[in-house]
């Protein structure tokens, strides 16, 4: 991919909306897959009164509309102004209780999982059937769009065209099956791990453009306990956040 392609993939505006100021993609298509769209706002005639608390509105008792859900409310239900990362916005803005509480659960993904998967870390790749694993270093695009995988080969994959994540993990009660997290970014709901697993390895399955069907990717820890398998772990645990927004996200 040449710097010029990758620039405009990455490229930024800003622009404010009745919201707030957002800081978006230049190109609407080069979008995060973890972004939200801005929901519509509930018309003033519509809402009478706070859709919380019931209290009137009136000259004292001023509406406010939630910046992620749309809906209305009085200054005390509505009155929080809440990082929103998911919608670009740059500064903190109104959000219902409810709301603000998921916003504060995703400001750590943001501050903390995100720098992961941006920093990537290396793990033995196997393709399809393929036999032998090649070393590669893995790590998520700067617009979030791409996982890249770089060693001798160069493979992109788009996150959007993920079917399936499953985190392999060990550390499971003697008598036990290993364990694993299953997730399904087509619409069945995640299946969480138990115990005190530590994720190994990963394996999806993703459509690449002109394919037919699936191709299955394999990403396994080295098994030297060292920095790079402390951070390739790191990178599994941060993937499996990122699967659980993503699966929000069409679900919206």
């Amino acid at each position: 991919m040449s710097s010029e392609v990758a620039a405009r993939r990455d490229a930024k505006k800003l622009v404010r909306s009745p919201s707030g100021l957002r800081m978006v993609p230049e190109h609407r298509a080069f979008g995060s897959p973890f972004g939200l769209e801005e929901p519509q706002w509930v018309p003033d005639k519509e809402c009478p009164r706070c859709m919380q608390c019931d209290a009137k509105f009136d000259f004292l008792t001023r509406k406010h509309h939630c910046r992620r859900c749309g809906k209305c409310f009085c200054d005390k239900c509505c009155g929080q102004k809440v990082p929103l990362r998911r919608m670009c916005f740059v500064d903190p803005v109104r959000q219902c209780a409810e709301c603000a509480l998921v916003s504060h659960k995703e400001a750590e993904f943001y501050d903390k999982q995100l720098k992961v998967l941006l920093s990537g870390a290396t793990f033995l790749v196997t393709f399809g059937d393929t036999e032998k694993p090649e070393t590669m270093v893995c790590r998520l695009s700067n617009n979030q769009r791409y996982l890249l995988l770089e060693g001798d080969s160069h493979y992109e994959i788009e996150i959007a065209r993920i079917s399936t994540v499953q985190i392999l993990t060990e550390g499971f009660p003697p008598g036990e099956k290993d364990t694993h997290t299953h997730t399904s970014l087509l619409g069945s709901q995640p299946v969480s791990e138990g115990g005190n697993a530590r994720a190994t390895g990963m394996s999806l399955q993703y459509s690449a453009p002109g394919a037919e069907g699936t191709t299955q990717l394999k990403l396994m820890a080295g098994e030297d306990a060292n920095a790079s398998r402390r951070q390739a772990t790191a990178w599994l645990a941060a993937m499996h956040k990122a699967t659980k927004l993503l699966y929000e996200s069409r679900d919206q």
